[in-house]
Parts: C-alpha cells; sequence; structure tokens
C-alpha cells in the first residue's frame, strides 16, 4: 500500500474543498466542531454568513407561481454545515468538565455584575441584572434536508429516529413547529404542509397556524417579526382543519374541490392549486387534540396519499405531540418567570416613588401597558372610600405606544379625563369588588354602545379589577382594554393583573397616607402660626361685658341702612353685636348661655388680625348689614330661626384670621395654607375652620344646648354662609339665581332656592359697604395696596392696578366698573325679591354719581396734562396737578377701603373682567393680565 505524506494529503484537500467539505459533513462529529470553534473563534463568522443566508433566500414565495422548489445538494450540504457551526457552541456537551460549567457560571455572574456596575448606580438597573436568566435554552440543528431524503431512501429506521431525534430536544415552540413541517413534507413526501395549534379556552377553541403553507425545500426559518403577520386563524370545527381537530379523525382526500369542507379562497389568494390532502390531529399523552397538520400535494403532482403515508404519520405524530406539549409548557414557565421579574419591577418602582400620586400613577400604567400588552390603560381612584355612593375623583389615563390610531391623541396624565368611557363597568367594579372581564363587549348589555362610538377609541375587550389598599378597602380601580395582538384578556392576564394591582394598591395608599401626612404638617404649621397670635379672651373682659348695659337698636343706629361704623368704637361694637343676637330671639330660642356668648364674641373680636381692611370692623359691618336686612326688610318672616343664627354667625366669622392677602396671593406663594386647603376657596375653608375651632374651644360653643341632629344642620348652614362669600361660588350660582327672580318662579319652600338666596345675602351684606354713605364708601385700598408692594417685593411681579398704588388714580374707573358689573345686578334682583330694600340701592346710586364725578374729573386733568407736556415746566405742573386732584382724605388712608374697592375672585369671573378688558388693555397690557388672574375678593 503506497504511504501518503500528510502534507500531500493538506496539499490536496486544498485544491479539493468542495470534496473536504462533502467530507466534512459526512463525518464530523459534532465535539469535534466545536474544539475547532474555539480554536479559531469563528462564531461572528458564522453568524454573519447565516445572516446572509437568510437575507439570500426568504420563506415566502415572491410571486403567485408558488414557493421554490427543493435547493441543489450542494447549497443543502452548505446550510447545514453553516448550521452545525452556528449552534454547535450553544450544544450542551456532557464532555465539559463541572469545573468548566462553573467557571462559565462564574464568568457570567461577573459580567452580569460589570454590566450592573457600567450603568448608573440605581436599583433598577441592579435589579434588572440581577434578575436576568441564567437559563439556556439548548439548541439543535436540523440534518440537511438532503440527507434526510438520502436516509428515506437507504435506511427507513435511522431515518425515522432522526426525525424523532430532530424534535425531541427542541423546546422552542417555534422552532419546533418549523421543524415538525419539514418532517412531515419529507415523510409523506408532500409538497407543501401547515401546521395549526389549538388556543384559547375550553369553551372557545380556535386553531391558529403561524406557519401556512411551508414548502418541503425551504431551509431558513422564518424571523419573529413575519410570525404575528402571517398568522391564520381557523374556528374550531369548520373546515377540513376544524372538521379534524373536533372530531380526531383523519381526512385524506384526493380531490379537494370535490369535498364540500374544502375552501379555495387560499388558492384564489396565492395562485396554487391544492388537489390532494391529508389531514391528521396531533393528541398529547391524554388523548386530546392539541393540533393539526396538514400535508397538501404528494410528490409527484397529482399523486394521492396512500395508507402508508398515514400510517407513518400516525406513528410520527405521538411524538410530535410530546414535543409540543414540552414546548408548551417550557414557553408557560419562561411566561411566569417574565411575569414574575416585571412584578418585581413593579415592587422597586412603587418603593422608588411614594411622594407624587401621578408619578406613580403614571409608572404603574406603564408597567401594565408592558405587562399585559394592551392598547390602553386606566386608573380611577374614589372620592370617598367608605361612601356607598361610588364617585370618582380622579382619573389618570395611558395609550400604548404601540397602538395605531388613526387620529393623534396626546394621552401624557389627564387628571379628569375627557373621554373616559364606559364609567359603568368601572363603577360596578369599584362597587361590588369583583373582577369584570369581558371578551367581547359587543355582546355585553354593561357595555355603552354609543359612549364608545362618540369616542372614536373602538373597544374590544375590557379587563377591570378593585384596587384595594392595605386594610382591605376599595380605593379605586385599575382598567385595561384591547391587547395589542387583538386577543380576549384570558384567564392569565386576569391572574397576573390582579397580582399587579395589589401592589399597586399598596403603592398608592402609601402615597396616599405621605399625602396626608403632608397635610397634617401643614395643618400644624397653621395651627401654631393660629395659637402664636391668637388667643382667647379674659376672664376680666368676660365680666365686665356680661355686666355691661347693652343699648338698643335706635340708640346704637344698628336698625338702619344706612348706617355709619365710625360711631362705635371696638367695644361699642361688641355690645351692638349682642345687642343684634338679643334682638334676634335667638339666645331664648337655642338656649345660648349669656356668658359663652360674650366670650365667643370676644374671642372672634381677638382672632381678628390688625390688617387694613378686613379686620373686625368689617366683620362687625357685615353683620349689622345681615340684620337690618333680616329686621328692617323683613326677612325674618320667610328664614327659619336656624338660617338666621347661623346667617348671623357667619357672617361674624366669615374672614377670621384673614391674612391681608387674597387667595390668589396664597396660591403664588404657596404658602401652608395654598397647601392645606387647595387653590380652590382657600382663605373660606380656613375662616370656616378657624370658626369650627373658636366653637369647640372650651367655654365658647355657642350651640351647645342643641340637639346632634341640630348642631349638624346649624354646622351645614355655617359652612354654606363662610364659603359663599367667595365670589367665585357667588358666579355659579347668581346667574341661576336672576333668573329664578326675573321669571318668577322663585319658591320660598325649594331648599335649593334656599340656599342660593342665602349665598346671595352673605354676598350683598359682604358687598354693602358700597351702599353706605360717601364717608364709608370713599376709603382707599390700602390693605390692597400692601398686597401689591409684596408682589412686586417678594415675588417680583407687577400687581394688577387694584393692587398698584402707584396706579390709584385709576381708581374711580375701577369703581364704576365693580357698581355696574358685580353689586347693582345683585341688589336689584334682591329688590325685586323684596322691595323693603330699596334704600341700599338708592346708596349704590349715590355713591356711584360721586364715583362718576372723580372719574370725569381725572378725565379731565388727564387730557390737561397731556396739552402741558410740550414744555418740562408744563411737564411738572401737570405731575402736580395729578397728585393734587386724587389725593383721597387723610381718613381714609388710615383705614380702608371696603368691598366696593375689589372685583373679581378667578381668572373664570367673566362677567368683572369683561367690563375691564378694552381699559386694562390700553393702559398697560401686562398688569391686566395678571389682574384677571389675581384681583379679587379673596
Amino acid at each position: 500500500m503506497t504511504a501518503f505524506d500528510f502534507a500531500d494529503v493538506e496539499a490536496f484537500l486544498d485544491s479539493h474543498p468542495d470534496l473536504f467539505e462533502e467530507y466534512l459533513v459526512r463525518r464530523a462529529k459534532c465535539d469535534q466542531v466545536s474544539r475547532w470553534l474555539k480554536e479559531h473563534q469563528s462564531s461572528k463568522v458564522s453568524t454573519s454568513e447565516e445572516r446572509r443566508a437568510a437575507a439570500k433566500e426568504p420563506l415566502w414565495p415572491s410571486s403567485a407561481e408558488g414557493l421554490r422548489r427543493r435547493s441543489s445538494h450542494m447549497e443543502l450540504r452548505r446550510n447545514f454545515a453553516r448550521s452545525k457551526a452556528t449552534t454547535a457552541h450553544r450544544t450542551y456537551d456532557e464532555h465539559v468538565s463541572l469545573s468548566e460549567h462553573e467557571s462559565q457560571s462564574s464568568m457570567r455572574r461577573r459580567a452580569l455584575l460589570r454590566k450592573a456596575s457600567s450603568l448608573p448606580p440605581t436599583t433598577a438597573h441592579i435589579l434588572s441584572a440581577l434578575l436576568e436568566s441564567r437559563v439556556n435554552v439548548p439548541q439543535y440543528a436540523s440534518s440537511a434536508i438532503d440527507y434526510k431524503y438520502r436516509l428515506k431512501e437507504t435506511n427507513e429506521r435511522e431515518f425515522f429516529l432522526e426525525l424523532v431525534k430532530d424534535i425531541s430536544n427542541e423546546l422552542d415552540l417555534t422552532n419546533l413547529s418549523y421543524k415538525i413541517l419539514i418532517n412531515v413534507c419529507i415523510l409523506v413526501d408532500a409538497d407543501r404542509c401547515s401546521l395549526f395549534l389549538v388556543e384559547g379556552p375550553a369553551h372557545k377553541k380556535t386553531l391558529v397556524s403561524k406557519f401556512f403553507d411551508v414548502h418541503s425545500g425551504t431551509t431558513v426559518r422564518p424571523s419573529s417579526s413575519t410570525l404575528n403577520s402571517n398568522e391564520v386563524q381557523v374556528p374550531w370545527g369548520k373546515g377540513i382543519i376544524g372538521y379534524v381537530a373536533e372530531h380526531g379523525e383523519t381526512v385524506n382526500i384526493s380531490n379537494a374541490y370535490e369535498d364540500h369542507r374544502f375552501s379555495d379562497e387560499i388558492d384564489k389568494l396565492t395562485g396554487y392549486k391544492t388537489q390532494t390532502i391529508l389531514c391528521m390531529a396531533i393528541c398529547n399523552s391524554d388523548g386530546e387534540v392539541i393540533g393539526v397538520v396538514q400535508a397538501i400535494n404528494k410528490n409527484p403532482m397529482g399523486t394521492p396519499f396512500t395508507e402508508d403515508d398515514e400510517k407513518v404519520l400516525q406513528m410520527y405524530l405521538p411524538f410530535c405531540g410530546i414535543s409540543i406539549f414540552n414546548a408548551k409548557l417550557f414557553s408557560e414557565s419562561r411566561k411566569e418567570y417574565e411575569r414574575s421579574r416585571a412584578l418585581l419591577e413593579v415592587v422597586n418602582d412603587l418603593f422608588e416613588e411614594q411622594t407624587d400620586l401621578e408619578k406613580i400613577v403614571r409608572k404603574i400604567m406603564q408597567r401594565a401597558l408592558t405587562l399585559l400588552q394592551c392598547e390602553r390603560c386606566s386608573v380611577l381612584l374614589l372620592e370617598d372610600i367608605d361612601s356607598p355612593v361610588v364617585k370618582f375623583s380622579k382619573t389618570f389615563e395611558l395609550m400604548s405606544p404601540l397602538c395605531n390610531m388613526d387620529r393623534d391623541i396626546s394621552m401624557e396624565k389627564l387628571s379628569c379625563s375627557d373621554w373616559l368611557i364606559n364609567n359603568s363597568i368601572a363603577e360596578l367594579v369599584a362597587s361590588t369588588g369583583l373582577p369584570v372581564n369581558i371578551s367581547d363587549v359587543c355582546q355585553d348589555p354593561r357595555f355603552d354602545a354609543e359612549a364608545d362610538q362618540a369616542s372614536g377609541f373602538h373597544i374590544r375587550s375590557v379587563l377591570c379589577v378593585p384596587i384595594w389598599n392595605r386594610t382591605h378597602q376599595i380605593i379605586g380601580v385599575a382598567q385595561i382594554l384591547n391587547r395589542l395582538d387583538r386577543k380576549t384578556f384570558d384567564d392569565a392576564d386576569q391572574r397576573l393583573f390582579e397580582a399587579f394591582v395589589i401592589f399597586c394598591g399598596l403603592g398608592i395608599n402609601n402615597t396616599m397616607m405621605y399625602n396626608q401626612v403632608k397635610k397634617t404638617w401643614a395643618k400644624q404649621s397653621v395651627a401654631l402660626d393660629m395659637l402664636s397670635y391668637h388667643a382667647t379672651c379674659s376672664k376680666v373682659e368676660v365680666d365686665r361685658l356680661k355686666a355691661a348695659k347693652i343699648p338698643l337698636s335706635s340708640e346704637l343706629g344698628i336698625d338702619e341702612f344706612h348706617f355709619n361704623d365710625f360711631s362705635l368704637d371696638n367695644d361699642a361694637m361688641i355690645t351692638a353685636s349682642l345687642r343684634m343676637f338679643l334682638e334676634l330671639g335667638v339666645v331664648q330660642k337655642f338656649k345660648i348661655d349669656y356668658e359663652v356668648l360674650c366670650r365667643w364674641l370676644l374671642t372672634v373680636r381677638k382672632n381678628y388680625r390688625t390688617v387694613a381692611y378686613h379686620n373686625w370692623r368689617h366683620a362687625f359691618n357685615v353683620s349689622q348689614c345681615m340684620f337690618v336686612m333680616i329686621t328692617t326688610a323683613t326677612f325674618q318672616d320667610v328664614l327659619s330661626d336656624a338660617e338666621i343664627l347661623a346667617l348671623m354667625v357667619g357672617c361674624l366669622c366669615h374672614d377670621l384670621d384673614h391674612r391681608g392677602t387674597n387667595n390668589a396671593f396664597q396660591a403664588k406663594t404657596g404658602s401652608a395654607l395654598a397647601l392645606l386647603y387647595g387653590t380652590s376657596a382657600t382663605l373660606e375653608h380656613h375662616h370656616f375652620n378657624h370658626a369650627v375651632m373658636i366653637l369647640q374651644s372650651e367655654g365658647h360653643n355657642i350651640f351647645a344646648n342643641l340637639s346632634s341632629k341640630e348642631y349638624s344642620n346649624m354646622m351645614q348652614l355655617l359652612k354654606q354662609a363662610i364659603l359663599s362669600t367667595d365670589l367665585t361660588l357667588h358666579f355659579e350660582r347668581r346667574t341661576k339665581f336672576f333668573e329664578h327672580v326675573l321669571s318668577g318662579e322663585f319658591s320660598w319652600a325649594a331648599e335649593e332656592h334656599r340656599e342660593v338666596l342665602r349665598s346671595m345675602l352673605m354676598t350683598a351684606c359682604d358687598l354693602g359697604a358700597v351702599t353706605r354713605p360717601w364717608e364709608v364708601a370713599e376709603l382707599v385700598t390700602s390693605e390692597f395696596f400692601e398686597q401689591g408692594d409684596r408682589e412686586r417685593s417678594e415675588l417680583k411681579l407687577t400687581p394688577a392696578a387694584i393692587f398698584d398704588r402707584n396706579r390709584k388714580d385709576e381708581l374711580p374707573a375701577l369703581q364704576l366698573e365693580w357698581i355696574d358689573g358685580i353689586c347693582k345686578p345683585l341688589y336689584q334682583a334682591l329688590l325685586k325679591l323684596n322691595r323693603k330694600l330699596q334704600p341700599m340701592v338708592d346708596g349704590i346710586d349715590g355713591n356711584r354719581v360721586k364715583w362718576q364725578g372723580l372719574c370725569m374729573s381725572y378725565q379731565q386733568t388727564r387730557r390737561a396734562s397731556e396739552s402741558s407736556q410740550s414744555t418740562d415746566l408744563g411737564r411738572n405742573t401737570d405731575s402736580s396737578e395729578d397728585t393734587e386732584t386724587f389725593e383721597l382724605p387723610k381718613k381714609a388712608e388710615k383705614t380702608s377701603q371696603v368691598k366696593n374697592a375689589e372685583f373679581g375672585s378667578k381668572s373664570d369671573c367673566r362677567e368683572v373682567l369683561r367690563f375691564r378688558a378694552n381699559k386694562e388693555a390700553c393702559n398697560d397690557k401686562a398688569a391686566s393680565d395678571d389682574s384677571k388672574t389675581s384681583s379679587g375678593k379673596k
């Protein structure tokens, strides 16, 4: 035998690469290829070659002539060699030593730690690295199709074992399905093959195929991006596929078009003609149908499938059933791992952010959209968790970025959604505490189809579950809509969502508790501030007042509409207040202890700050105005005793602890009051709470002898009276009041009408200074000027005209707008209701004439100053004249302007703004804009 030198053999193989490659394919072993890859590190090259091969040979046909036929032998061998090289290093090798395996694990852990340390040092990044799965799915490359065909021809036993081994260790359902189809095509010589798997619950099964009409010569598995787009669904029991799945029988058809169960729609779409069909069920170990395989057109074309084909397929499909069951089981375990990981990340998110409710709800919705792959998520929080009436106070919504919408809708956080639809389902869940899972909303009577159409967002399925706090109380509901894959929410989704919402409920509850702590801190801060400033009256003061002689109303002059409060000092105003209570008879009717009443009045006076206007004198003026309207105007005949007492107490307490600044200033500065009560009627809520605090102090409860029901009703009336002094509420109610009065529909018997009337009476008394003699009505707005000075110095803002002392010469024009737009319409409406209020309207008219005169004088002076601006001397003279013309009395500088100098309450007080818009725009647009937001009563 001739001896060959190794160099000669190597040179021969180098010159015949095709021969060497074919030999390598037939003889090489996996461990040999694995060692070669480790030495040459060719995995990157192999991967790039595989990608190029995938790009060159697509799975789906590009024309109607059908898919590409069997590839050449050389191409198949090369594909096989490349697949071996690509997957060999990922295959578990039993010969690898345990120490080597441990070293690889430690290397992986070090890589994860390096990954975590390279990111910002946040708990989210560390948690993500630690939770990364350590499980690798074993991947085994299939033998070349040409090799399988050769085995089939030479050794049927080895061929069958090769097909079984090909699918036995495959745990990826996509790869497994692809391998089954290729093997079935080879097994029965079919031109094409399809695999349908059973999905859905037992009562609504569906057959789904992600690989439809796969050709036997296909060598490249489709990418994951094409799987969902090419998914085919067949209803249970419909067509040949559905019949086989339902009955578990084998169907062998020699002419498909002669069978009534066959549908030619696919043939029309693809241009491919189906002739023969072999369809058979795939069962699991329990005999339950889990899939259906369909072989089409046995080769050569036109040949029917034989009984031998049926037998060999019956032998092979049980192995397919076992592999499919294992792959599904592995897939479910991976899903459970991912869901558990997502829940841990949710917990991390919730504990990272517990200070802002909006932020934490936004995180919850983002996690829900990602976790459950749905189009839209809503979170609705209850207003009162203890109330039997379901009412949502806050609503948050978020749309998935993967959801295709015909219109551009920004779904950032909406505190009160304008297009939240079908609240009935959310209310049902909040009231019953039971989850609702609707797979088809069109078939559910609880769903509002009209609201669905009006919203422009089509709902297919709904999953809504309650949100519980740590004491197992429902605090809201979470709702998700429409899975992105257009399937319905199944039991696994519901269980996951309920588990997810448990953590969300804890996070929301903690955040709400944090906000309560913040409010408690703010309340404490306000209380300490009040206690440091206020104190109750002394016993000496109480005894002196109790022993004092109380003059009659006529002696004090408090029974007149044109009462001038400058005739009384602080002590006289206390005795006058006592006289009003005695005159109205409420002391006897409600059994008010006289000493308690004296102590309460003195403490109320002491709890008014020494600000320029909103002080004790203003509170007394308002109560005197209410007294004269009740007595002289005979409202006493229509109001109940409880209403009269509540109105009088409300007048005396309506500005308790006023700081000399309005609501807008509290909001701008972010004061403790704004944090405690919010930005709506901030000071009014504070005045009421302060009044309650005085009543609850020892020896100050003038309502002590009322029954529990009477006391509750009295406190409700008192709260309504004090809060109605907010002009925002006045503008909301006055239109309806005017309509009722002018139309003659006002009814004293209707509680709603009486409540509105009480609010109008409180506002009329609060603004009553505009009806008083000119000596009171012309007072300067020194308190407002002080606020304007603070806005300019502390907030660096330009104050509105009513608060700007540099523009006080505009006061007459502002007063005319205030009288015509706010005050006079109110008093005219009350006059129509009660003709005895005519003196108040007359007082307004008299004051308006004087303000009109001042305004005309201002205009004349302004025209004169403009004409004299040609010279420097004239300009200086003009400045001097301006100052002298509108210098108001010193008496006015020492006191304050009454409510007739105020106008507006919020930016939405359109009635006021309509009168001011033109003039403010001409004078100073910036000042006008600020006036719209910051001017007002409070």
